[in-house]
């Protein structure tokens, strides 16, 4: 068990995707001493469904996952399941396993409130560094961790749809994972020989025997330590007993959207009146933490079929479409998904068919996350807003129309489809307004609390610093500005990886 006040050069807080890559990169360096600690189990205890590619559905509802859920939505009176996931690997070890930079206009507008070189081809050589991209396509990592490929058996109906989407007159697309292209595509997954393979699998496992490296699960850091505005440390708790950890050189939040944010909002850090409600006393006043919340909202139109569709082989959603929702957007802003599984809706059960995900990428609906308590075990309030700009329901309006389009395409024709929900009865733009307002689910892909920039509402600059601090980063899903056209794993991987240089070299 950790001694009282065991001394580090490096404290991570969160051994999620981010904190793996962290973990791993800075104990290469055999001199440097790292704590890495994380709230949930070792692999070993996660439970055996998390490497079944098929079984992540019904991940969220175990141990691997916090379980989080948002306060009711104003769009839809109701609470939305937000999972993320929960020990080594985080949402890396529960998620669908797709791997997909997004297109490259995507990420224009990070430098808006003052990012500096965190374009898109700024990123790339982290990307790069991420992966071995079996598809050898253009631009593309050829010595990573990470082993990424599409599926070599897509399911069938999942190419009778890209042969609908193409018929539909859409582009089939190289490498849709890559980044510079629009159009339909296998997708890159995160599977190797049948298996899942985690942030845990691909980063940290290689670097568990390093005795420059600590890593101690079922850890939950409580606050930061700080001796003026330099952090030195991290108090967590273990087993019902509070431990100390100090670091010598500083400390990287790595625990997420969620995680960090309310780390943060714990240790005093963030708006001032938010923390006074909550009972928390100010230390470091930052208006910028826990706003900026935001997610891809998906929509799913569910399909019968009079076909039987072949058992899963892969992780379900295996072919996407990226695309723009009007001619005239800047970038494509739409992502379409086929799903070999119909999924749960509300208007009738489905035993046989598939599902046609549909889900603004570039949301601009924003929301935040505020804590009620320094109490480390109380759950924060998460409320990503969801279409609160009508943008976003337009956007969604555009995907629908196309979706129809490719399941009455004639590739389709043969599997005898039928859609159920929301149903050919809603057919005038107020009924699939509602319908979409309603019935949506998180793409799980929250971002923003703990927003990069130079202006006054960023949280970290940059270099990832927390403002107004010293010897504190957070390298994480929260520091994205704005939510990216991907499902943000591989964005993910790529900021921790420039994280780990930058720390490298401070």
């Amino acid at each position: 068990m950790t001694s009282e006040h065991a001394a580090y050069d490096v404290i991570v807080v969160g051994g999620g995707t981010a904190g793996c890559v962290l973990a791993s990169r800075l104990s290469e360096d055999r001199e440097v001493r790292v704590l890495l600690l994380e709230a949930g189990t070792s692999t070993a205890s996660l439970p055996d469904a998390v490497t079944e590619p098929s079984a992540w559905p019904r991940l969220a509802a175990t141990p691997a996952s916090w379980g989080d859920r948002t306060v009711p939505q104003r769009a839809s009176g109701a609470q939305v399941g937000l999972p993320r996931g929960r020990g080594l690997g985080g949402s890396s070890a529960i998620n669908a396993m797709v791997f997909a930079r997004g297109h490259r206009s995507s990420y224009d507008s990070w430098s808006e409130h003052g990012a500096k070189r965190w374009a898109f081809d700024d990123l790339l050589p982290y990307f790069q560094r991420t992966e071995t991209a079996v598809s050898g396509a253009e631009s593309r990592g050829t010595a990573g961790p990470l082993v990424v490929s599409p599926a070599s058996r897509p399911n069938d109906v999942l190419l009778a749809c890209l042969d609908g989407a193409v018929e539909a007159g859409h582009r089939h697309a190289h490498d849709i994972s890559g980044g510079l292209e629009e159009g339909f595509a296998a997708v890159d997954l995160n599977i190797v020989d049948g298996r899942r393979q985690s942030a845990a699998d691909a980063y940290l496992a290689q670097a568990l025997d390093r005795p420059n490296l600590h890593v101690v699960t079922d850890a939950l850091a409580h606050r930061l330590l700080f001796s003026g505005k330099r952090c030195t440390g991290v108090e967590y708790g273990v087993g019902g007993r509070v431990h100390t950890a100090r670091a010598g050189r500083e400390v990287v939040l790595a625990a997420g959207t969620i995680g960090s944010a309310h780390l943060l909002l714990r240790s005093g850090i963030g708006p001032e009146d938010d923390l006074r409600q909550a009972g928390v006393d100010v230390f470091h006043p930052l208006p910028g933490v826990g706003r900026n919340l935001h997610d891809h909202p998906r929509a799913n139109l569910v399909y019968r079929t009079r076909r039987q569709v072949p058992p899963a082989r892969n992780n379900h959603g295996e072919i996407l479409g990226l695309l723009r929702s009007t001619p005239d957007t800047e970038g494509p802003d739409l992502q379409i998904i086929f799903i070999d599984i119909p999924v749960p809706n509300p208007i009738a059960p489905v035993e046989n068919g598939f599902t046609i995900g549909v889900s603004p990428m570039r949301p601009g609906s924003r929301g935040s996350l505020r804590i009620t308590s320094a109490d480390p075990y109380a759950a924060p309030l998460l409320d990503p807003n969801y279409f609160a700009e009508e943008e976003d329901v337009r956007t969604v309006l555009s995907g629908i129309a196309t979706a129809r389009g490719i399941a009455r395409s004639s590739s389709l024709a043969e599997w005898g489809v039928e859609e159920v929900g929301p149903g050919l009865g809603a057919v005038d733009e107020q009924s699939i307004s509602d319908y979409a307002r309603r019935h949506f689910s998180s793409y799980c892909h929250p971002v923003g609390t703990c927003a990069m920039g130079e202006d006054e509402v960023s949280v970290v600059d940059s270099e990832l610093r927390v403002r107004g601090l010293d010897g504190l980063r957070v390298a994480d899903a929260s520091v994205m500005p704005s939510i990216p056209s991907n499902n943000i794993n591989a964005t993910v991987y790529a900021i921790a990886e420039r994280a780990a240089e930058l720390l490298r070299h401070s």
